[in-house]
């Protein structure tokens, strides 16, 4: 009795070991999970339109603003010179719309006293004295787009980071100075394993685990990343395939991007763009633990 009962609890321990050993290895090795994962968010990117020095610097590191909130002011006096120079053009051009067009009605009433190509030559000169009023009330937009530029507006709210710009400082159009973390576009960068992308759809659920805390989120997959760089793809200087000489019987899974968006924005929990986080694809009818 004592052999059988002991034979029938090892039997069961090692059926016990097989099912354990079988789910660790399916957890590991076959099941979408990952723990190369980061934590992203849109970050805009602010350069001025327009050069010149900082008057005003009215945001600091690390604070929140609104959409279209003034975050910096750029000496507008010689834009608004610029302006006024371009007003003037107009005033001029505009007289001299009035001088040709006078001439052209009047050359025009002369008839037969004069000849037609001077007739013709009025005319063009009427229509040249036009092209240039209009050029000038662009310049006139031009300035004004100048002036307005002046003040720098947050295109979105979010938060300013790593703000290292000062107020007195030069800044050059087209240059960024200032970087924004948008509100409310944190998403979820995976990493999984090229044999694990079979049991990964685009809707799955996915358990989202950030280092920074314990407490699990939840999320979606997006969307499945359709290529990475091939080192071998990179041409010579003639054009021709660079290919590695050496080949590792060991090939290593290469790792795919999967982006994963928050089923709800965490509400109370702080994230920061480049945080890290372990991630798992759960099968559409599966129970969240």
């Amino acid at each position: 009795m004592k052999t059988s009962l002991r034979i029938a609890v090892t039997l069961a321990m090692v059926a016990l070991a097989v099912v354990a050993g079988y789910g660790l290895w399916h957890h590991y090795m076959v099941a979408p999970w990952t723990r190369d994962a980061r934590i992203r968010a849109d970050i805009v990117t602010l350069a001025p339109d327009v050069s010149g020095r900082v008057m005003e610097l009215r945001v600091r590191d690390n604070q929140h603003v609104e959409q279209g909130e003034v975050l910096m002011v750029i000496d507008p006096e010689r834009y608004q010179a610029a302006l006024d120079e371009a007003r003037a053009i107009v005033e001029v051009r505009t007289q001299e719309v009035r001088l040709r067009e006078h001439e052209a009605s009047r050359r025009t009433r002369l008839g037969q006293s004069i000849s037609e190509e001077q007739r013709e030559n009025a005319q063009i000169a009427a229509a040249i004295a036009r092209s240039q009023l209009r050029q000038a009330q662009a310049e006139v937009r031009l300035a004004e787009l100048n002036l307005q530029r002046t003040q720098v507006h947050a295109p979105r709210a979010g938060q300013v980071t790593n703000l290292r710009l000062a107020q007195g400082n030069h800044v050059a159009a087209g240059q960024a100075v200032m970087a924004l973390v948008a509100d409310g576009s944190f998403y979820v960068q995976a990493y999984f394993e090229e044999t694990k992308l079979p049991g990964i759809r685009v809707g799955d659920p996915v358990r989202i685990w950030p280092m920074s805390t314990g407490a699990p989120l939840d999320g979606v997959v997006d969307s499945i990343s359709q290529g990475i760089t091939d080192p071998n793809a990179r041409p010579d200087s003639q054009l021709l395939a660079d290919v590695d000489p050496t080949f590792d019987w060991v090939r290593l899974a290469q790792r795919i991007p999967v982006r994963i968006r928050f089923s709800a924005q965490p509400d109370g929990q702080r994230l920061s763009a480049g945080m890290t986080a372990s991630v798992q694809v759960l099968d559409a009818g599966q129970e969240r633990p």
